[in-house]
């Protein structure tokens, strides 16, 4: 921000990112932890009321089709990619335990083919009544490449080829029935008018599909796009398509760097840069103390196997094996990743600037230094200043441990952001579109029956 730019006014948004039993690889052993949360949906509905209770504006559910390639002792270890919901099936549980929150899921454009996605959401935003939201992903890894039938992940370039196209081909399918189309009438026996029914016949490099998708359009007109590209192509695709961008900058100037990145492209691609949300991963311990929150962190670290760490930072590279090299000598060269290239070149550049060694570096991981710990004072300062400073629109708010970590951050948190203005007391719309202050798009062929009449 320049010194002659003013302080930037207005309230923040905030995501639950929803991991039970949380984000740190060992939440699962802590003394409060559901153990197994993964697939305990009275737990996860009492996670998603509490989220709601705080006025989040929405739940975000990640996700892979795969386990991770490491071994089965260390995956024994581990809870969350062994064990968890399908997100969809769960949001769709959820949405009838909640009546506000926004729910949104990831699901990959790599291993999915668009009908079936187009359908899916299309689906959970009716039975929401317009809660719904697509996290867009290109998958990260060999093991999900491996159960449909690849021997290795997909191409970074391809993957996003297609995932543009795949974008394209969904909000299409989206918009295969106008809003009005569906009659219902009972005494001429008309269900639908015919004149306002649209066929996609998409036929393009990575898919052929005809529609229409047989469903009314969704009550948003399109759920909520999401995405999370930090690569070069990446950014340009969160450009292009995404109305809520996920981010991970470690430090405000970065941030500031990104955001300002992100709403220039957006522009560039003919979009309003304030219809597209910048949320960084915002990962908090908090307590009524500094003493109490420290305390916090450091029970939960100790719960951490080191099998487990050094596993971790072989997946975060790239799924390179590191088993074969000193733990106490330097990381060697590696190839790009094919999974994500960010974090690979932020952990990398992490490693060179600090001069750390292989067993340093997943000490540092498995640490999560990224994570504030802190009083409500101190996370509600870094959201203000960020937000101020235009860093962030809002954050993706990550639970290391569940359900201790959610109930801190809606109870001593979230007071603190209202009393300064910076967040809402209660819903005032019912759809996520409405939480997020996004339009409700029109229907591709609504320019088209206008200018017939």
């Amino acid at each position: 921000m320049t010194s002659t730019e003013p302080r930037r006014t207005g309230q923040v948004y905030l995501n639950a990112f929803l991991k039970p039993p949380g984000e740190f690889l060992a939440a699962w052993r802590h003394p409060h932890a559901v153990a197994d949360a993964g697939v305990n949906i009275r737990h996860v509905i009492e996670l998603a009321r509490t989220a709601e209770r705080g006025t989040f504006d929405a739940i975000f559910l990640a996700d892979l089709v795969g386990v991770p390639l490491t071994s089965q002792e260390v995956l024994s270890r581990v809870s969350v990619v062994n064990d968890s919901f399908e997100p969809t099936t769960l949001l769709a549980a959820l949405a009838t335990a909640t009546t506000h929150i926004g729910l949104i899921a990831t699901a990959s454009t790599t291993y999915n083919e668009p009908y079936h996605l187009a359908r899916t959401f299309a689906s959970l935003d009716h039975i929401s009544g317009g809660r719904a939201g697509w996290n867009l992903v290109t998958s990260l890894n060999d093991a999900e490449a491996r159960n449909f039938g690849l021997d290795s992940h997909v191409e970074h370039e391809l993957r996003y080829a297609r995932a543009a196209e795949f974008h394209d081909v969904v909000t299409g399918l989206w918009d295969s029935f106008d809003d009005d189309a569906f009659r219902h009438d009972q005494a001429s026996g008309v269900y639908f008018d015919a004149e306002k029914l649209h066929w996609l016949n998409h036929a393009g490099t990575h898919f052929r599909v005809a529609g229409p998708l047989n469903i009314a359009r969704p009550p948003q007109g399109r759920p909520v796009i999401v995405q999370a590209g930090a690569s070069e192509t990446g950014r340009e695709l969160a450009a292009r398509v995404g109305e809520v961008i996920f981010t991970a900058p470690p430090t405000l100037p970065q941030a500031q760097a990104h955001y300002a990145d992100v709403k220039a492209r957006a522009a560039a691609a003919g979009r309003n840069p304030d219809h597209v949300l910048v949320l960084p991963a915002l990962s908090t311990i908090v307590g009524r103390t500094q003493a109490e929150a420290e305390d916090k962190i450091a029970a939960l670290r100790s719960l951490l196997d080191p099998r487990v760490a050094l596993a971790d930072l072989a997946y975060r590279l790239g799924g390179f094996d590191l088993t074969a090299f000193p733990l106490d000598g330097p990381l060697p060269e590696l190839p790009a990743s094919n999974q994500s290239l960010s974090d690979q070149r932020q952990i990398l550049d992490q490693a060179r600037a600090d001069n750390l060694t292989i067993r340093q570096l997943a000490e540092q991981i498995a640490r999560d230094d990224r994570t504030l710990v802190g009083t409500p004072t101190t996370v509600a300062d870094h959201i203000q200043e960020w937000f101020e400073q235009r860093a962030a629109d809002g954050f993706n708010v990550i639970f290391p441990y569940l359900p201790d970590a959610l109930d801190d951050f809606v109870d001593l948190v979230i007071p603190e952001l209202r009393r300064r203005g910076l967040f809402r007391t209660a819903y005032t719309g019912r759809t996520l579109r409405e939480h997020l202050g996004l339009p409700r798009p029109p229907s591709r062929y609504a320019a088209r029956s206008e200018a017939a009449t």
